[in-house]
């Protein structure tokens, strides 16, 4: 215990001179900011948010990041809602990342696809490098209800949805969503060429795919994890969409669920997180857990 307290107070240590130089780097995360005018649900408050991101950009800026990644649910509704969060969110002085959620995409029809520009992103789902680390970013709303642009989407989702229809899965909801055949084709490529370059692999997605009862996960989440489990350089897989928070450890991977930013009426939710050779070390702010996470 003594050793992870430690090992937690190096997280809040002054910036680096040189972090290229050093056996570690930082990042930090946020997961469901879920901005939005909107009164209080009975466990969301929505119009704190800025307020919290504002606090969570603020400490962030003190601390020498490799990049901040946000897991989806920037915002609850509305397209307007990103003027009240993406200035905020830009004042970021590290690289900044996002995963794409459900919410992301509750505003007008006619606005859907002007989500993906107006949060800076140029694809729904890609990969990028750091220390010899591939971190691949997925999108659990490639086929979806709410995020399927495209006709030929729009098809996959309702051949994937009527096909697990059988199997009575508690995830299987309209507000959750699922991975294409194009996309997964494309995970597989891209963990074949990490093996190749000898790169260790983190996923980030905004939903959970590990526990079997688990009523948020990808619709095809037992298709993602037959692909990844024989790929022994796959160290995390770290999500959002749960409020709540979970963690469990299967097969030497670190599947995390960090907690939403929205809720609760007085505690915020983010992280920092260092990777070293060996560890994953979560330094919980608000309601988030600190963690000591050891890779083999």
């Amino acid at each position: 215990m003594k050793c992870l307290l430690g090992l937690l107070l190096i997280l809040t240590a002054c910036k680096s001179h040189d972090s290229e130089s050093l056996d570690y780097f930082d990042v930090g995360i946020i997961a469901d900011c879920q901005y939005c005018n909107c009164d209080n649900s009975t466990a969301r408050y929505y119009k704190k948010s800025t307020k919290r991101l504002q606090d969570a950009v603020d400490e962030l800026n003190t601390k020498d990041l490799n990049y901040v990644i946000h897991l989806g649910d920037f915002i609850d509704r509305d397209f307007a809602s990103f003027d009240s969060v993406l200035p905020i969110w830009n004042k970021l002085k590290s690289d900044k990342k996002h995963v794409l959620g459900n919410h992301d995409f509750s505003v007008a029809d006619s606005l859907k696809k002007e989500v993906m520009a107006k949060m800076g992103l140029s694809k729904r789902y890609y990969s990028f490098k750091a220390h010899n680390w591939r971190f691949i970013v997925l999108d659990g709303n490639d086929l979806s209800y709410h995020g399927a642009i495209s006709e030929v989407k729009k098809k996959e989702t309702d051949s994937l949805f009527n096909r697990l229809k059988k199997d009575s899965l508690p995830n299987l909801q309209s507000w959750n969503g699922g991975l294409s055949k194009t996309q997964l084709h494309w995970v597989k490529k891209e963990l074949d060429d990490a093996v190749l370059k000898k790169e260790q692999v983190g996923f980030y997605c905004h939903f959970p795919v590990v526990r079997d009862a688990e009523v948020h996960n990808i619709w095809n989440y037992r298709q993602f994890l037959e692909l990844i489990k024989d790929y022994g350089n796959v160290k995390f897989y770290f999500n959002g969409h749960n409020h709540h928070g979970d963690y469990i450890e299967k097969n030497g991977v670190h599947f995390l669920t960090f907690k939403g930013m929205v809720d609760t009426p007085n505690s915020t939710a983010f992280s920092v997180v260092r990777i070293t050779k060996d560890s994953i070390l979560i330094k919980g702010y608000g309601r988030e857990q600190s963690r000591r996470l050891k890779m083999n």
